[in-house]
């Protein structure tokens, strides 16, 4: 299943970075740490070329911090980029982002010059709280649920500290499947442009390999353990996780439905441990693999398109008597 949402405020979301980045200092890109590949927007990469950019890893307190670590590494070795990871919900560290900003800018404070900065990130990233935080405030609507934020809007953080908040924004076409199932399962993606089901069997099939200590000890699987987990079958597994929570149909058959959402909620607050769900050697891996496949797809609706367009064959000299039989 390939996962897409992009809904129609995303498009204004799109001509209104395009038309504020002219004007801005620096560029802040709120990452998810649980997924900091895959909540990575490219069209704001595109977009934002040639700003200097602040990756703040939120929810750092939901990821691994091993693996925080490895993706602060992996930014922070980009030009123009520092990469800094923070809980949103925290106030000390959230003012880690203003002394950043400077830093990529030194140029830019005081009334003549002030600080402008943008600040996107993808659905549901913390985005809003982490602007109420900064303000002290509740500037901005915050919610469990994607693409609350429908309007641009200003925020005055300090006499020359403006800062430009935007709403949501995916890309109209995720080129990477795994990268789909990651936002989806992270609560960065409509609920209508995925299948819950198929979401979760994705999401336990690398927590079986990676975290299954962390399925064993929430879900109370006392009669397994993670090497047992590991070799089970991904909709075995969900089944389990179904009984064991009582989503039942009748008959004793499991609710597969309730069972993924029960996987998924567990996930999303952190229930599971904290666990991130790649590492820049994988997305890199799945970034090349999505790329290939996207330039194969490409080269064959440029030969379909090339094998419509041609000029029919002119049809043969007619081998019959001739004028001059």
């Amino acid at each position: 299943m390939a996962i897409q949402w992009f809904p129609g405020h995303m498009y204004s979301t799109q001509k209104a970075i395009t038309e504020r980045v002219k004007d801005i200092d620096v560029v802040i890109e709120l990452l998810d740490a649980r997924l900091p590949g895959s909540s990575a927007n490219p069209m704001l990469a595109e977009l934002t070329a040639g700003r200097p950019t602040l990756k703040v890893l939120n929810k750092q307190d939901l990821a691994d911090p091993a693996r925080t670590e490895a993706w602060l590494a992996h930014y922070n070795a980009l030009p123009d980029t520092r990469a800094i990871a923070l809980d949103a919900s925290l106030t000390m560290p959230a003012q880690r982002i203003v002394r950043a900003c400077h830093e990529l800018s030194p140029n830019r404070g005081g009334m003549a010059k002030p600080m402008r900065v943008l600040i996107c990130g993808i659905p549901n990233v913390g985005k809003s709280t982490l602007i109420n935080t900064l303000t002290g405030g509740r500037k901005a609507k915050t919610g469990d649920e994607a693409g609350i934020t429908k309007l641009e809007q200003r925020i005055t953080l300090a006499d020359d500290f403006y800062l430009w908040d935007t709403p949501g924004m995916l890309w109209p076409r995720i080129i990477v499947p795994k990268s789909g199932y990651n936002l989806a399962a992270s609560g960065a993606v409509g609920r209508n442009a995925f299948d819950e089901e198929e979401v979760a069997l994705e999401l336990l099939d690398y927590l079986k390999a990676n975290y299954a200590e962390g399925i064993v000890a929430r879900f109370k699987l006392v009669e397994l353990d993670a090497a047992i987990l590991g070799g089970m079958k991904d909709e075995d597994v969900l089944d389990t996780i179904g009984r064991k929570r009582g989503a039942l149909l009748g008959k004793g058959k499991v609710n597969l439905q309730k069972a993924a959402e029960i996987v998924m909620h567990e996930f999303r607050a952190g229930n599971l441990g904290r666990i991130t769900l790649e590492t820049p050697e994988e997305f890199a891996q799945w970034l090349a693999a999505g790329q290939r496949a996207d330039a194969e797809r490409a080269a064959k609706k440029a030969a379909r398109g090339k094998k419509g367009k041609a000029k029919p064959e002119a049809p043969e000299a007619d081998s019959g008597p001739t004028a001059d039989a």
